[in-house]
């Protein structure tokens, strides 16, 4: 036998001991599709009922009731082979610039342009490898302890109750403030720089607690983050009340969120859901992001053209009382949905209702019809019709799991959507 085989199998048996302790997994979901959305392109997109993904996870028992994880996932974009998603339209939102009439509009325009940016990236903007997921942890007797970037407390419960389950332009989350409505996040999805408890009791009680640290949140602008939820999944039910609690970098009160709801599933035909989402933001931790986008795009304009400085200052007043007050959310959502089981597909149907009650009341209305149909335990089509309803200086558009909608062509315009995908999960 030469040296090189027997080198070859000396490490093939080294690798199926470390494999025979620790177990590894490779997986992920492609997913794609066709998107047509009233006010934009006929669009190719990811990530239509399921955000395309490559993910590793692993556990290694170390017993005694001990067990030490990891998962690494990262965002796919299949239409273009990046991990940064664009809006479905490069439509422009109107809500971040009310009350902005004394300020030119050559100015306005260049400030819209600024914090909105035609066929800018819509998540990722960092670039962030594992953008979805990147965690650690340790399962005891008593509970697990995570670390990383994770899902909140609050949108798991919120997951749990969407008919949509946060996937194609059904979904409930594109009437909730979002990336596809106004001004910052409905909900922070995930955190950073985040450590969690959670726990699973056998008669299907569980909970969760997150504290994340500065730079915490969905985008990491928190100086703090805190989220806890309660479940109960047992006898057909999976329900929930979560909470979310974003502090900004001055700490001071952020985007909070209450989400109380989930599904009950009745026999093997029929599936019922339904939520309550409350959001309230009273300091964005989204202004530094806007003002900067003033100091580095209109000011050095202002400049050019001889603007004298303390007239400049005063049109930055302007800009920053407005933005603070467009950025302040006050809203309660609720949703209601079913799943039927038909042959080798499920219908899907829910209607969503966005109550605003800031001074605009900027209301919005989702319907929405879907239908997927398995051809495999892995790999299913999927179809879905969505109408928004918008009210005054609403511009919700309906989107995608990968992509948010982005904004109607006007305020108050409604937003229609129809979409076919197709799913595969390995």
């Amino acid at each position: 036998m030469n040296k090189r085989l027997i080198v070859a199998l000396l490490g093939a048996t080294f690798a199926s001991t470390a494999l025979a302790q620790t177990s590894v997994q490779i997986y992920g979901i492609a997913d794609a599709g066709v998107m047509w959305q009233k006010g934009g392109p006929t669009k190719i997109y990811s990530g239509g009922a399921d955000g395309s993904r490559l993910g590793l996870r692993g556990s290694e028992d170390l017993g005694n009731g001990y067990k030490a994880i990891f998962n690494l996932e990262a965002r796919v974009e299949l239409d273009t082979g990046s991990q940064q998603p664009t809006l479905m339209n490069d439509n422009p939102g109107r809500y971040l610039l009310r009350g902005m009439e004394r300020i030119p509009v050559a100015i306005r325009d260049r400030l819209q342009a600024a914090i909105q940016p035609p066929g800018a990236p819509a998540v990722n903007q960092e670039k962030a490898l594992f953008d979805r997921t990147s965690m650690v942890g340790l399962i005891t007797p008593i509970g697990a302890v995570l670390l990383g970037r994770m899902y909140t407390p609050g949108y798991e419960v919120f997951n749990m109750a969407d008919a949509f389950e946060s996937g194609t332009a059904g979904t409930w989350g594109h009437v909730t403030g979002g990336t596809a409505g106004f001004t910052a996040l409905g909900a922070d999805i995930r955190s950073q720089e985040a450590i969690q408890y959670r726990i699973a009791l056998p008669n299907g009680l569980g909970g969760s607690v997150m504290y994340g640290a500065r730079n915490s949140g969905y985008l990491g602008r928190y100086n703090k983050f805190r989220a806890g939820a309660l479940t109960y999944k047992a006898n057909g039910f999976d329900v929930g009340v979560g909470y979310n609690h974003g502090y900004d970098q001055e700490n001071r009160p952020s985007l909070r969120t209450l989400t109380v709801g989930g599904s009950y599933a009745l026999g093997e035909s029929w599936k019922f859901f339904a939520g309550f989402h409350s959001q309230r933001n009273e300091n964005s931790a989204l202004i530094p992001d806007y003002l900067r986008g003033w100091d580095t795009a209109v000011a050095p304009a202002l400049t050019a053209q001889g603007i004298p400085l303390p007239n400049q200052l005063a049109l930055r007043g302007i800009f920053a009382s407005a933005i603070s007050a467009n950025t302040k959310q006050d809203a309660n959502s609720y949703q209601v949905g079913v799943h039927y089981k038909l042959g080798n597909g499920r219908v899907v149907a829910s209607y969503a209702h966005q109550n605003d009650r800031t001074a605009s009341n900027s209301d919005a209305n989702l319907y929405a019809l879907g239908y997927n149909y398995y051809l495999s335990k892995r790999t299913d089509l999927y179809t879905a019709l969505a109408f928004i309803k918008n009210d005054n200086e609403a511009q919700y558009s309906p989107g995608t799991s990968g992509n948010p909608g982005g904004f109607t062509e006007a305020p108050g315009a409604d937003g229609r959507a129809l979409q076919l995908g197709v799913r595969h999960r390995f």
